[in-house]
C-alpha cells in the first residue's frame, strides 16, 4: 500500500482499535486460480506475539480454506471511516481556489499466514466468542446456548475455522494532516455540518490526526 509519511499509522494500540471496531475484512488469498478476494469477519485477539492473530470462519463450500497457497501469506484489509471531502469547505478556497475534492479514510492492512482450523470444537470457541462481544451492548444479549445443541451442531459442519497469526501491519489514516490548519478546522466544521456518522467519524479523525 502506498503511504506518505504524513499518513502513515503505527500505533497498535491504534491499528488494532479500527480492527476490531471494523472487523468486517476484504482477506485477498492466493490460489492457483490467481487471487481471490472474500469478505469475511476477522477478530482480532492477543496471542502473546507482537501483533496477535485474527480469527474467523468460512463456509466449508467456500474453496478459500483447501486452494489457499500455503507459502503465499494472505491480506486482510480492513475499512475504517472515510469520506469524500468537497474543496468547497476549503477556507482556502477563497484564496485563488487552488483546490480539488479527495477522498478521506482509514485502513490497516494485515499480513500472515492461513492457517485452517477444520475442528468443530474450535469453531464453537471462536462462535461464541465473536457473539459474546458483538451481544455485549444488547439489553438481552443473545448466545449460542441459546440455540439447541443438536442444531448447532449441525450447523458446525459446515463451517470450516480459519487463523492467521499476523506477521505485518500497516495502517493508512489519510484524514487531511497534509492541509494547513484552517482548512482542517473548516473541514471539520463542514463534515460535522452533515450530522450523519460517516462524516463525523471522519470530523473527529481529522481532528485528532492534526498535526500539532
Amino acid at each position: 500500500m502506498y503511504s506518505p509519511a504524513h499518513f502513515e499509522e503505527s500505533r497498535l494500540e491504534v491499528l488494532q482499535g479500527l480492527i476490531r471496531a471494523h472487523p468486517l475484512a476484504t482477506l485477498v488469498t492466493l490460489s492457483a486460480d490467481g487471487l481471490t478476494a472474500n469478505h469475511i469477519p476477522l477478530h482480532w485477539q492477543a496471542d502473546g506475539s507482537a501483533f496477535g492473530k485474527l480469527v474467523g470462519h468460512v463456509a466449508r463450500a467456500n474453496p478459500l480454506w483447501q486452494s489457499t497457497e500455503p507459502s503465499a501469506d494472505v491480506l486482510a484489509v480492513f475499512q475504517g471511516p472515510n469520506a469524500y471531502i468537497t474543496p468547497s469547505w476549503y477556507a482556502t478556497k477563497q484564496e485563488g481556489g487552488k483546490v480539488v475534492p479527495t477522498w478521506n479514510y482509514a485502513v490497516v492492512h494485515a499480513h500472515g499466514p492461513l492457517l485452517v482450523k477444520d475442528d468443530p470444537r474450535w469453531v464453537r470457541a471462536q462462535l461464541e466468542s465473536m457473539t459474546t462481544q458483538h451481544e455485549a451492548s444488547r439489553a438481552e444479549p443473545w448466545a449460542v446456548a441459546d440455540a439447541p445443541r443438536e442444531f448447532t451442531d449441525r450447523l458446525l459442519q459446515a463451517i470450516v475455522g480459519i487463523e492467521i497469526p499476523i506477521t505485518r501491519l500497516q495502517g493508512k489514516w489519510k484524514v487531511s494532516q497534509n492541509q494547513p490548519a484552517q482548512n482542517r478546522a473548516s473541514l471539520i466544521a463542514g463534515l460535522t455540518e452533515q450530522g450523519h456518522p460517516p462524516s463525523t467519524d471522519m470530523a473527529a479523525l481529522v481532528a485528532a490526526h492534526s498535526p500539532s
